[in-house]
């Protein structure tokens, strides 16, 4: 007697496979892999045969049909035995090796004997021929025959059981549409083979249709046949196998038919106990399928996870496994960083926490590229972003969504360098790193990908060095194809012809008049040359122009001369790093008012309200041409200058020359100014006593010339950044203005640049400027400045009770003022009373409206002695105020006390 033991739990499997009514294959326990297998054929007892395909290398037979009931048999041993526990005794055993015996359900013989079974349904008959009186069994078997026989069980009922003969399809006349129609609902099925790991042959209930199914998205490894036709197993090849069929063969499933790109139908088998895909891929038997995971309905995420599992427990086909970012700390692999500049559509450079700076690569997409664009190095040739279909606008997109902003990035892998040929030592590629970008939750790949601004790279499938969104890369790549977005658009390929006049002196000089009668005109910082050269695109122009910074002089970098190589000024590094970080691929404002001999544009840059050539020279990067006196930015910039000879820090030794030594005193060079307005912020504007003549008669004259030929109403469209007149509400008299936001035409914010105020006018209300009165002709009066050495209250009501002070005191009157040091929005000054000479800031303090801010620099710690003195002194009275009105409390007492004493 040999007893197979079978066991359902997932360590030591057997299975028990029923190839007909008659027949089963049983198996072990395995132990260090598949158990061999043994097929028992029933004795004394004979089923109907299945129905079998004709060999397709044999086209002149044909299929042959089920005789009646053999399926009925089949399946009722199968949803008998299949996961139980069986035992057999054999009894003969053949020349050619065929066993025949009694299987028993159970541990035991004296479990139900299955034979016994089959013949009380009438689904088999008995072999009557060679019996022996003295067997009992086969005695057994002839009454439970002749008792079904009258009963007109199973076989032996009327009519002979011919619809009892399946219909059976073999092929598929169109699986596409078959797979459409099934509207990936669940379809019951009984797996009736099993390939490998990942394909099986499934039944599909009630319609009796045998197809192929591959589990979507997975992959499992295979057998491949050898010339000789014999199998060779890939690794853990034998092991996928018996792990699908040990938990699916002969089982009762549903399947969701998924697709079935090239007649192949991808769908994913689900069990009660579990959906085979994600437990192949967790056991490490399979590997993620980049082109079939899209179709996976139940969520690639799932099937990256599981291989993820895999991976980091390095198990079966993965033991072998080394992530692409191993050997990288956590801080190197995850961090935050400021996008400095778009290099690509795929490219960015970004600086770190460390002032670092790192090219980053967006992981496994490709940017736009000339179909059929050789690759070889001779045929390698330099080509704008204009003349890439789509290349511009990919650019444009990123640049607007994150150049200047801080971005999440989380790396995936490294590309090694890579060489040009096998004997250069010359890399083709240099080392990349790429990764996952992110800001605001929004992968930019996923964004790009999904606009038609790039393709997904296809990789071999053992390349493990992929995005770590490479699914959803992939989704947006088919929702673009699908839509007709970007590279996937039949429509005509946008062109973009944009005239480079960099160094072209006559193209130049057909541009200058245009461009000084623009007066601001938008531009977009290509390329930083250095601190005061710059290249632009002017997007209404449609133009690169070459632009040179006015008004200062900057410290020069090396360059090729024809001598020699030029040596670099000192700091000018500095200075081109500063320019690069404040305006590289920004959007800027630009001024143009003449050309040099070679064709570069000399004017002035804004960029948010901040002129680029004073923000250089107020951090000491450059000093003030004689040029600049004749502009409307000259007292900014001598101001800024003078700021920054005061600190007298490293750079500014540099460029201004001498040594740094103890530090100098403070420089006290009052002018006297006209306060003309007092904003909200403690911010204030001054007009220059010196030139407020000239600002008079260019105001009586313009007002003259506008009476005698008035603007049409209506006819001036606002712009941003225009220079234009505006009619004042409160008198009802033309002013010039600046044009600071157009929020409709009802709407237009302006900026009277002589007096500093704001208003909201409608665009009726304002007109073209007369050349006669522009800037040109005299500079804009209003200059900001904040007070030096005073900090302004936070809370709203206080103040507002010290915007109300200084409006009493120094609104509409005449004062002296001295810049002390410059900031961020405008130089920070000390102002005196006209006729008292006293400190307007100190007298702040001394009343306690406000603190004292507090410097480091060595020069200015005498003014601020005095400042923090009576900044407690204010206190000490205003506690004795306090005491006097009987408000003191012990508490007050005390520490007043203390405080008094000290």
């Amino acid at each position: 007697t040999a007893i197979i033991t079978i066991t359902t739990t997932t360590t030591t499997i057997a299975i028990t496979t029923v190839l007909s009514g008659c027949a089963i294959i049983v198996r072990g326990q395995p132990r260090g892999g598949p158990p061999p297998e043994r097929q028992i054929n029933l004795s004394n007892i004979r089923t109907g045969a299945l129905a079998r395909r004709a060999p397709q290398s044999q086209p002149d037979q044909k299929d042959t049909p089920d005789e009646p009931y053999a399926f009925q048999a089949r399946e009722f041993l199968r949803k008998m035995l299949i996961g139980k526990e069986v035992c057999f005794t054999v009894e003969v055993k053949t020349a050619l090796g065929r066993e025949y015996g009694m299987v028993y359900l159970g541990r035991d013989t004296t479990g139900e004997n299955i034979a016994e079974s089959l013949v009380n349904e009438g689904l088999a008959t008995v072999r009557r021929e060679g019996i022996r009186g003295n067997n009992p069994d086969q005695a057994r078997l002839c009454d439970l025959e002749d008792q079904a026989k009258a009963s007109k069980k199973g076989m032996w009922t009327e009519g002979g059981g011919t619809n009892t003969v399946r219909d059976l399809k073999y092929i598929i006349e169109n699986p596409r549409n078959f797979v459409d129609s099934m509207h990936q609902k669940p379809v019951n099925a009984v797996i009736e083979h099993v390939r490998d790991g990942s394909v099986v042959r499934a039944l599909l209930l009630p319609d009796y249709y045998l197809v192929t199914v591959m589990l979507s998205g997975v992959k499992c490894p295979t057998f491949k046949r050898e010339a000789d036709g014999t199998e060779s197993p890939e690794p853990f090849a034998a092991e996928a196998k018996f792990f699908t069929e040990s938990r699916l063969l002969q089982r009762d499933v549903q399947i969701i038919l998924e697709s079935c790109p090239n007649q192949v139908i991808l769908g994913t088998v689900l069990h009660p106990n579990g959906n085979i895909t994600e437990l192949l891929l967790k056991e490490g038997f399979a590997r993620c399928v980049d082109w079939s995971m899209a179709v996976y309905t139940q969520g690639a995420e799932k099937l990256r996870a599981g291989e993820k599992s895999a991976k980091e427990r390095k198990v079966r086909i993965w033991k072998d496994y080394v992530a692409p970012t191993a050997n990288m700390d956590q801080k190197d692999r995850q961090f935050v960083a400021k996008v400095m500049q778009v290099v690509n559509a795929d490219a960015v450079v970004v600086k770190l926490n460390s002032g670092e700076y790192k090219t980053i690569h967006l992981s496994s997409i490709r940017p736009p590229r000339i179909e059929g664009e050789k690759n070889k190095d001779k045929d390698k040739r330099f080509r704008p972003i204009y003349d890439i279909p789509y290349m511009f606008e990919a650019r444009e997109f990123m640049r607007k969504k994150i150049i200047g902003k801080k971005v999440n990035v989380t790396v995936d892998y490294i590309r090694a360098a890579t060489s040009s040929s096998e004997t250069s030592t010359i890399p083709a590629f240099a080392e990349r790193t790429c990764a996952t970008v992110t800001i605001g939750g929004i992968n930019i790949a996923e964004a790009l990908v999904s606009k038609g601004f790039a393709t997904v790279i296809r990789y071999r499938q053992d390349d493990d060095q992929r995005s770590s969104h490479y699914d959803e890369l992939l989704a947006a790549e088919a929702r673009a194809i699908k839509n007709g977005k970007g590279l996937h658009s039949k429509k005509e390929v946008p062109i973009h012809r944009v005239a480079d006049i960099s160094g072209e002196t006559q193209k130049a000089k057909q541009f200058l008049p245009f461009l000084q009668r623009a007066g601001r005109s938008e531009a977009v910082v290509e390329y930083v040359f250095s601190g005061s050269r710059l290249k632009l695109y002017m997007p209404k122009e449609t133009c690169l122009i070459t632009f040179l910074l006015a008004g200062i002089e900057c410290p020069r970098g090396s360059r090729n001369m024809p001598g020699g190589m030029q040596v670099a000024e000192p700091f000018s590094d500095e200075a081109m790093a500063f320019t690069k970080e404040l305006v590289l691929q920004r959007e800027v404002e630009v001024e143009v008012e003449s050309m040099d001999k070679a064709g570069n544009f000399i004017g002035w840059l804004h960029i948010e309200g901040v002129n680029l050539s004073v923000a250089l020279v107020e951090n000491a990067l450059s000093k003030v041409h004689f040029t600049a006196e004749r502009s409307s930015y000259y007292k900014t910039l001598v101001s800024g200058e003078e700021a920054s000879r005061l600190r007298k820090d490293k750079v500014s030794v540099c460029v201004w020359g001498g040594v740094c030594g103890g530090g100098r005193e403070r420089t006290a060079n009052y002018r006297v100014v006209y306060v003309t307005e007092i904003t909200d912020t403690m911010h204030f504007y001054t007009q220059d006593v010196e030139t407020g003549t000239q600002l008079e008669n260019l105001m009586e004259t313009m007002r003259a010339e506008i009476a005698a030929q008035p603007p049409v109403e209506g006819s001036y469209a606002a712009r941003r950044g225009d220079y234009c007149i505006a009619n004042f509400s409160a008198d009802g008299e033309w002013y010039r203005a600046r044009v600071e936001k157009v929020q409709s035409p009802a709407k237009v914010h302006v900026f009277y640049i002589d007096y500093g105020n704001r208003e909201i006018v409608p665009s009726t209300r304002l007109a073209v400027i007369p050349p006669a009165f522009s800037i040109r002709t005299l500079a804009a009066q209003a200059t900001e400045y904040t007070f030096a050495y005073i900090q302004v209250p936070q809370d709203e009501d206080a103040r507002a009770d010290v915007v109300d002070s200084l409006v009493r005191d120094i609104q509409n009157t005449q004062c002296l003022l001295n810049v002390e040091h410059s900031g961020v929005t405008c130089p920070h000054v000390t102002l005196q009373f006209a006729d008292s000479k006293d400190d307007v800031g100190l007298s702040l303090v001394k009343e306690g409206m406000v603190m004292v801010d507090v410097r480091k620099e060595k020069h200015l710690q005498k003014m601020l002695f005095t400042k923090r003195s009576w900044s407690f002194l204010s206190h000490v009275l205003s506690q004795l105020n306090i005491w006097r009105y009987g408000d003191f409390r012990d508490d007050d007492a005390d520490e007043f006390g203390y405080k008094l004493k000290k």
